[in-house]
């Protein structure tokens, strides 16, 4: 059994506390401010749950992380690559990126970027947290990926692709653009094997928050947090 506590006495337990099965999942119950979602990936922390649950949050014992400069690209990525049919941006499009990661998971395994989600984190851009990389072909969205930034660590939360390789894409703009600025890491929360393939490396979570905790202090340059045209 886990802890549940309403929003108004919420606390976080110590992450060591989480259940080892289901892997990582910690406590249940309190909301999504902007605060409370700040303070949980500060921690090593997120909450995924379902419509109709409480709100859980977890912190798995195993992490999928990426250190940038080591994301693979492979052959056949890097001879598409070569053709550049994709052009890119950072932050232009932040609701239509998580709108689009929400109907595409939704159509394919299910979805827990729910409407209350989706709102709380468009506030946390609105609050310069959460950032977006944007995919176009021809002037439309064909892929893209979000996440919350912490110190210098990009906590990312969905990605989506309309077309060829267009979420690998978005991954690699990421790390193009925001390495310069002090980018030191990226957390994909939970390992899968497209992930492994793309270079990601499974972590204690003990390591985690120390990587987290070391990297926060270190703010990127704000100039690469605007909304802007990027390159990869």
């Amino acid at each position: 059994m886990i802890p549940y506590y309403s929003a108004e006495n919420f606390v976080f337990p110590p992450t060591e506390t989480a259940l080892p099965e289901p892997n990582g999942l910690l406590v249940a119950g309190g909301d999504l401010a902007p605060e409370r979602l700040l303070l949980a990936y500060q921690s090593g922390i997120f909450p995924w749950y379902t419509e109709g649950e409480p709100i859980l949050w977890w912190s798995p014992s195993i992490r999928a992380v990426f250190w940038p400069e080591h994301i693979h690209v492979s052959r056949s990525l890097a001879k598409f690559l070569r053709k550049s049919p994709y052009t890119y941006s950072f932050n232009q499009a932040f609701t239509d990126v998580i709108q689009s990661c929400a109907y595409i998971h939704e159509h394919n395994t299910g979805t827990w970027i729910t409407p209350p989600m989706i709102q709380a984190y468009s506030q946390l851009h609105q609050q310069g947290h959460a950032h977006s990389v944007e995919v176009w072909q021809q002037g439309q969205l064909v892929g893209g990926l979000y996440g919350v930034l912490i110190g210098s660590t990009f906590c990312g939360e969905s990605m989506f692709h309309r077309a060829d390789h267009a979420s690998k894409c978005a991954l690699l703009a990421l790390a193009q653009h925001l390495v310069p600025a002090g980018l030191h890491l990226i957390d994909c929360q939970l390992p899968n094997p497209h992930l492994i393939r793309l270079g990601a490396k499974e972590i204690s979570r003990a390591s985690f928050i120390e990587q987290l905790t070391r990297n926060k202090p270190h703010i990127l340059a704000a100039n690469a947090l605007k909304p802007q045209v990027i390159a990869l």
